[in-house]
């Protein structure tokens, strides 16, 4: 199994990316994260995400989870010549939703565990990948679902590890902080849900990454 967990895209170093997805390797970009948003707020989220792995040298491009509801096989049929699939931040449980809807949460976790496809995710496509979405609605609205997706918000993950993710942490430090009191006050309400729940978490700042390659796992 091979994974690449982030808080923001690459992080700080994208050779860790680089180290675990071959040069000119398809990526399937799954931006369902973003399916709450206005129609040109999605279409501008998919072209930024796309942009910097072709810049990478990847072939990139979108897997729309909207065009497969109800299809698993459609969607397994449109995975297969992808090696890598690329799951970008937004709503957590949007994202979530349309994977169940589509069957890409099946379809995903049989090829990840079976090692044909690289998983990567960022931000809401690295909380997805946890087993638990518990503590996320400090941050992402689980009522965005159902004018979404049609159906109730679902608060269990991917499993492809055994611990949450609180992504976007600030960074310790005695200067200024891009942190705003509101993102600070959200990651910590997710911090405390986790706690008082018993769950195991790490936390990573938009610079670090947790990537694992078999029973391997890195992170800055």
């Amino acid at each position: 199994m091979r994974l690449f967990l982030s808080s923001y895209r690459f992080g700080a170093n994208p050779d860790r990316f680089r180290a675990l997805v071959d040069y000119g390797t398809r990526v399937a970009v799954i931006a369902a994260a973003a399916d709450a948003w206005p129609a040109t707020a999605r279409a501008s989220a998919v072209v930024s995400d796309i942009a910097p792995l072709r810049r990478l040298g990847y072939q990139a491009e979108e897997v729309d989870l909207r065009e497969f509801v109800g299809c698993p096989d459609a969607l397994a049929d449109r995975l297969a010549p992808f090696r890598t699939v690329w799951v970008r931040g937004g709503n957590t449980f949007v994202l979530r939703a349309q994977m169940a809807r589509s069957g890409a949460d099946e379809v995903i976790r049989d090829r990840v565990r079976s090692d044909s496809l690289v998983y990567a995710g960022y931000s809401a496509g690295a909380c997805v990948a946890t087993p638990t979405l518990l503590g996320l609605d400090a941050s992402d609205d689980p009522g965005e679902v159902r004018p979404t997706c049609a159906v109730e918000p679902l608060w269990e993950g991917l499993g492809f590890v055994d611990f949450a993710i609180v992504p976007h942490y600030p960074v310790q430090s005695t200067g200024e902080s891009d942190v705003s009191l509101t993102d600070l006050a959200e990651v910590n309400r997710t911090i405390t849900t986790l706690r008082s729940a018993g769950i195991a978490y790490r936390t990573l700042t938009d610079d670090e990454t947790i990537v694992v390659d078999g029973d391997k796992i890195l992170s800055d």
